[in-house]
């Protein structure tokens, strides 16, 4: 007997490719005018008997110039999740129209606006946006198999896939080669990384946006003290932007402090982690205390604790007595709880400040100017997909052994690392900690640039960020 599902598949008409859809577009920047297209479309993955089984869809911006394309650097660029569409740093940092969401990056009220982007990559090179399979318009063929994308693994094998088609489709293959990626499209970034080196594709640069490579410097689990240590500086900035620190130090240089708490956090404190029980009453106390004084946070609470402040809990805690929690991607956002009671939060204030803006603009600006037409739901951020992606490699798994073997086969790589003070995401310490436990050869550290903003995992949200961002990525590319 034929299995129903085998037999709706067989009956199931062949998917064909679409034809991408190519608009013309002028920007006038302060020193500039650029004139490009805009592709929007799909790119098939296929199977041995060449049948289309998912579709990836990408946005393209490419110069029109009068050189030849080749020559321009071309960057891939995705957002995280696992489950995010690459909208975040389409519409909000790297494309050429973004969502106006004011100075801070607060939500703004409705109706939303679609604004030029001055601070656009466009003119450090072309762009390519990325929607992995689950996420934007991207599906597998027959919605059963959508799952089979979701993996550490087979999201590599995706977007490499991509990426090698893309590079012949567009012929690219001379191109300088650039990724960058957010939140976990840093992960996938460095596996990609690693991955295509071997396939004869190289990087010229990575871009690594709010980082984590290895999980266990982020994943608060039992017998894991790392990331209790590793958050530590996040919280003192938070606590510090909220002015609830004492005196002396709200009025210490941010930077300085931070230096501080991280080189605490990351001997003393984390000896007395590893010590677990065995500490005297007395020990406690003091380390107690210690921590009361960087995080803003009660001593009891902090004993309560064991020590061991949680970033859920912390983000409750801070402004606990004004109802009221700080944002998890961006700790600098506060949301108005229903009840000051219970541990966590009711929902992140940074995630839905700017979820309903860049949803209502992206879907305006995709059919209006770019001439996407679709019933399909482009899914900004879907929870499906993070609830049932596969991290293999255990219960913490890094990709940095992937970035290190690609500095080791092209040492000629570069990486900017961009992180945010106010990240309760990916905080920028354990970013530091996982560059500094992947074992990269000493000769090439200096491969590897670090920049710092005062804004959270978008920092981009923040405009001076945005600024900065901008000007670090063109000293990086055109180095």
């Amino acid at each position: 007997m034929t299995d129903q599902t085998d037999q709706s598949k067989n009956d199931a008409p062949e998917v064909t490719e679409e034809a991408p859809i190519v608009t013309a577009h002028q920007l006038e920047l302060a020193d500039a005018t650029l004139s490009y297209s805009a592709t929007v479309g799909k790119l098939p993955l296929k199977d041995e008997k060449d049948k289309i089984v998912a579709q990836i869809f990408y946005t393209a911006y490419t110069l029109d110039a009068e050189t030849d394309p080749a020559a321009r650097p071309l960057i891939f660029v995705f957002n995280g999740g696992p489950g995010s569409a690459s909208i975040w740093l389409h519409m909000g940092a790297l494309g050429p129209k973004r969502v106006d969401m004011g100075e801070e990056g607060f939500m703004p009220p409705p109706p939303y606006k679609l604004i030029d982007n001055d601070y656009t990559w466009l003119d450090l090179g072309d762009l390519v946006f990325i929607d992995p399979v689950g996420t934007g318009y991207s599906r597998a063929t027959d919605p059963a198999d959508n799952e089979k994308y979701w993996g550490l693994e087979e999201d590599l094998e995706a977007v490499g896939e991509f990426i090698r088609l893309y590079l012949s489709r567009a012929k690219r293959w001379g191109s300088p080669l650039y990724l960058a990626g957010e939140s976990y499209g840093t992960t996938r970034a460095a596996g990609l990384a690693g991955r295509l080196i071997d396939r004869g594709i190289a990087f010229s640069g990575i871009v690594l946006l709010s980082t984590v490579m290895n999980f266990q410097t982020l994943r608060f689990t039992k017998a894991n003290d790392l990331p209790y240590a590793l958050y530590l500086p996040s919280f003192c900035a938070t606590a510090h932007y909220h002015g609830m620190l004492a005196d002396d130090l709200q009025t210490r240089d941010l930077r300085e402090l931070l230096t501080e708490v991280a080189d605490w956090s990351e001997s003393d404190y984390s000896v007395v982690l590893a010590r677990g029980d065995r500490l005297s009453p007395e020990e406690r106390a003091a380390v107690a205390e210690r921590l009361a004084r960087y995080t803003g946070l009660s001593q009891r609470f902090i004993l309560g604790a064991d020590l061991r402040v949680n970033i859920m809990s912390f983000c409750k805690e801070l402004l606990r007595d004004d109802k009221r929690a700080v944002g998890r991607l961006d700790s600098r956002f506060i949301g108005i709880m229903a009840s000051a009671e219970g541990a966590a939060f009711d929902f992140d204030p940074s995630m839905h400040a700017i979820t309903p803006p860049y949803t209502a603009v992206y879907n305006q600006y995709v059919r209006e100017q770019l001439g996407y037409e679709t019933d399909l739901n482009y899914e900004i951020l879907s929870f499906k997909v993070n609830e049932n992606w596969k991290y293999q490699g255990g219960q913490f798994p890094d990709t940095s052994e992937g970035l290190r073997a690609a500095f080791a086969k092209n040492p000629f790589m570069r990486v900017l690392v961009a992180q945010g003070y106010y990240d309760l995401a990916t905080p920028f310490q354990a970013a530091y900690y996982s560059l500094a436990h992947m074992g990269l050869d000493a000769s090439l550290r200096d491969n590897i640039t670090i920049e710092e903003y005062a804004a959270g995992h978008m920092m981009y949200l923040h405009v001076p960020s945005l600024v900065k961002l901008k000007a670090d990525a063109s000293a990086f590319i055109r180095l």
